[in-house]
């Protein structure tokens, strides 16, 4: 097909393979298409940025490569009218490497013979570029597309580049330059009217569904559907308990997912639940989904690993399941205690004591309040013991005896004022942490803290003062609840000297 000077989109065909292969891209792809296409609306200057594995340089690369291939227009010498050549700036070094790299990619994309072998400045850069695209003859819609990937990590890069770069298609009318930037300030070119393509992070149904494009093998007696359709609840689980604390790119989701599968469905290889019982089995890896050594087991503790017992010899009459009828005891699985001297570990004084007065205003009711946590009256804070014996009098003995209640721990936490955890907070800070400060009210520490525990989604915001998408994580009217167990509760209290049971009403 001849040009003819007329605008023409690529073809559809192409761009619904692309689409195909990257889903939830289909807008960024047809966007990057027309305007590195030679019959479309070529642009000089391009950036595409977004945040970490969004599938940036991905859909660059294969766009190109498509377009190439694509039978556009040929000319007289059997070339396509479209040629690219990409750049990863990371595994530059100096600007230096960065000009040769350039020049040594553009004339194998160009079948070049005569590139030179030393550029150290842009002025040899833009003269070596001249000679193979702009001085050799080449036909009325050829486009040469320059990627620059990870510009904004280029090392020892001097603060002309950027803009030495953007006018080079102001000398060498036939060339595309597409810079490739996580977060690039405004004007970083200096040049005007440069177009921008964003590549926004996944959400979660889009995670869900490229996940479930690459299904894991069916499991035994199971079909392939049931495998399927419990692949794509599991992943939209795993994505609600880890993406806004450990896993918010594609790829450490995905690993995540892999690591947590086959202990999710080993319930299903034994034969105790079935694979549509997914509320049931979801219960039975819980504690595999607190359990942070399976997203990253290289980084494990020095002290935990001398504290590892060795493993013992038994006497084969021994009545305990996990040992073997030649008295090999089998490794235990994590309890799900083992993450609360992890989290005293690595949760400073202050984010500790804030996670316990949580605790309190989630489990015990807000009545109680000032018969525990006040001094006015009794000159110190009562705790269950005599709490007790004043709520409940003999009157009620015989009644309690026939209606029995269930202890608050046991049940789900309820939400709470802000307002009221900072108040069982100053209340009980002296007397858990004597050697701390003695300020009142909300200083820097105690607000990082509460940044610290809501980032670790430790604390949960579920509404407030101009409901749950308020932006103000300080206000004292929001509502909050607590996001960990009664065992990892217990472990914190003990790591600082507190026995948390005491200082619950029911």
């Amino acid at each position: 097909m001849g040009y003819n000077g007329l605008f023409q989109l690529p073809d559809e065909l192409v761009l619904t393979t692309l689409a195909q292969a990257f889903p939830s891209r289909e807008p960024q792809i047809r966007a990057l298409a027309t305007l590195v296409h030679p019959s479309a609306a070529p642009c000089r200057n391009l950036v595409l940025y977004g945040t970490k594995s969004t599938g940036k340089s991905a859909i660059t690369a294969a766009v190109l490569a498509a377009l190439e291939n694509d039978d556009i227009d040929i000319d007289d010498n059997g070339s396509p009218g479209l040629k690219f050549a990409i750049v990863n700036c990371v595994e530059c070094i100096t600007g230096r490497h960065l000009f040769e790299t350039v020049v040594g990619k553009v004339a194998r994309a160009l079948r070049w013979d005569g590139a030179p072998l030393k550029c150290e400045t842009v002025s040899q850069l833009t003269v070596a570029l001249s000679k193979m695209l702009k001085y050799t003859p080449r036909p009325d819609n050829f486009r040469f597309v320059l990627v620059f990937d990870g510009i904004d990590r280029q090392r020892e890069a001097p603060p002309t580049l950027l803009p030495a770069l953007a006018r080079l298609s102001e000398i060498i009318p036939n060339i595309t330059t597409v810079f490739i930037a996580t977060s690039p300030p405004a004007g970083f070119l200096h040049t005007p009217f440069v177009s921008h393509i964003h590549f926004p992070n996944y959400t979660k149904p889009e995670f869900v569904a490229i996940l479930g494009a690459s299904p894991p093998t069916p499991l035994p007696n199971t079909t392939q559907a049931e495998t399927t359709e419990l692949w794509a609840r599991f992943t939209a689980a795993v994505h609600d308990a880890l993406a806004r604390a450990a896993s918010r790119i594609l790829p450490s989701l995905r690993h995540a997912c892999q690591a947590l599968w086959p202990r999710f469905t080993a319930p299903i290889l034994a034969g105790t639940h079935a694979p549509r019982e997914f509320s049931k089995l979801l219960v039975a890896a819980r504690v595999h989904f607190r359990d942070e050594r399976l997203l990253d087991p290289g980084i494990v503790s020095a002290a935990r690993r001398l504290q590892t017992p060795p493993p013992t010899q038994t006497p084969t009459t021994t009545t305990d399941p996990s040992t073997l009828t030649n008295g090999t005891v089998l490794p235990k699985p994590p309890q799900p205690t083992s993450s609360a001297p992890d989290l005293a570990a690595l949760l400073p004084t202050t984010a500790r004591l804030l996670l316990l007065a949580a605790y309190l205003a989630s489990h015990n009711p807000a009545r109680h309040d000032l018969t525990l946590f006040s001094t006015h009256h009794h000159g110190r804070r009562r705790r269950r013991g005599g709490l007790s014996v004043g709520v409940s009098g003999r009157s009620n003995a015989g009644r309690r005896s026939k209606h029995r209640k269930i202890a608050r721990k046991l049940l789900g936490a309820h939400a709470f004022i802000l307002e009221r955890m900072l108040a069982i907070f100053a209340s009980v800070r002296r007397e858990w942490d004597p050697s701390g400060d003695e300020q009142q009210g909300m200083d820097s520490d105690t607000g990082m803290a509460i940044a610290t525990l809501a980032s670790l989604r430790l604390l949960v915001r579920v509404g407030g003062a101009g409901g749950a998408g308020n932006s103000d994580p300080m206000d004292r009217g929001g509502k909050w609840r607590v996001n960990v167990g009664w065992e990892v509760v217990r472990g914190l209290g003990r790591s600082i000297g507190v026995e948390i049971e005491e200082w619950l009403v029911e």
